[in-house]
């Protein structure tokens, strides 16, 4: 099945002027033509069957011929606070493959030893909204723009929280700490290159994170990020 995104909110009988991005695609690579049917969702659990009524590529008109709403299957709701890499590439390399296993919020945050400190966010809605439709899924994750370390953890709301750092410390692995059973919520902190600072370790831990272990070898940021949205994902499926 190929699947289309658009944000909106319609009911059957609606007609839709088609976003001239995913029209484009449509009709001048698809080869789609008036009268062809095709999914589209609004990233909110929405899924629209649509059936084209004008195949101009700058114009594409559909009209809805039904509507399903697909609720969340997941039983937890987990948010990544992850410091971007360096390399663009293997940021968005992480955000590709987080949301195809399956994650709800997404912030990247601003840490002592980070490295980059600007980020492309209409970019990377882009690539977690073609990842979404790739792994044919119908919500996207919530990406929320850079923030400082401190801002990000302070104003967060409840929740099981988890710091995955490289520093000596009394830690289990993140798998044996989560519990399937009673956590719905789910906050993991993921460092830059350099890791997090000893401060920064010191006031997660002030603010409720419970330092985890992501294995016995050192991993990249968005190895580390990737690794921890798959081990929930596997605990949660037990």
């Amino acid at each position: 099945m190929q699947l289309f995104f658009q944000n909106i909110k319609a009911k059957k009988g609606d007609q839709i002027l088609m976003h001239p991005t995913e029209a484009r695609h449509l009709i001048k690579v698809l080869r789609k033509k008036s009268g062809d049917e095709l999914k589209l969702t609004n990233g909110s659990g929405e899924l629209y069957t649509c059936k084209i009524i004008n195949d101009h590529p700058k114009s594409c008109q559909l009209e809805v011929l039904e509507v399903n709403l697909f609720p969340k299957e997941r039983a937890y709701y987990l948010h990544l606070l992850i410091a971007p890499t360096k390399t663009n590439d293997r940021f968005e390399f992480f955000l590709e493959k987080a949301t195809e296993i399956g994650i709800d919020e997404i912030t990247p945050i601003l840490c002592e030893h980070s490295e980059r400190k600007k980020i492309k966010t209409e970019r990377y809605q882009k690539i977690l909204l073609s990842a979404m439709k790739q792994s044919l899924q119908y919500h996207i994750p919530k990406l929320n723009e850079l923030q400082p370390f401190t801002e990000a953890i302070e104003k967060l709301n409840g929740g099981c929280r988890y710091l995955a750092h490289c520093e000596d410390d009394q830690k289990s692995y993140l798998f044996a700490s989560l519990d399937n059973k009673r956590e719905s919520v789910i906050h993991i902190l993921i460092g830059p290159e350099g890791d997090f600072s000893t401060t920064e370790i010191a006031l997660a831990k002030q603010n409720n994170f419970k330092s985890v272990s992501l294995g016995k070898t050192r991993l990249r940021t968005e190895t580390a990020g990737i690794f921890a949205v798959q081990q929930v994902a596997t605990k949660f499926e037990q």
